[in-house]
């Protein structure tokens, strides 16, 4: 019978040991979670990034004024706040 005890005893320990260390462990799913999180976050930051890009994008097709919009603001021509207005004359 005490062979019995020792036995379940030493099979609940290492249950233990592996519920608490090693692969497939809390510790592990718990630094798993982490890292999904993570790269969640960097992911809904790309998207935001990619969604404002294309959105110039589609400005810079098709605006004609956007373009030159673009190259003045990058030139420091126009501060922020101001307004840019082209006038096309015929």
């Amino acid at each position: 019978m005490k062979l019995l005890w020792t036995l379940m005893v030493v099979v609940i320990l290492l249950l233990q040991v592996r519920l608490w260390v090693g692969e497939g462990s809390f510790a592990q799913v718990w630094a798993l979670e982490q890292s999904i999180a993570e790269q969640r976050n960097e992911n809904a930051e790309l998207a935001t990034r990619n969604e404002r890009l294309y959105a110039e994008v589609r400005n810079l097709r098709n605006e004609q004024g956007a373009v030159e919009e673009r190259a003045r603001m990058n030139l420091g021509l126009i501060r922020e706040g101001e307004t840019f207005f082209l006038v096309v004359e015929n």
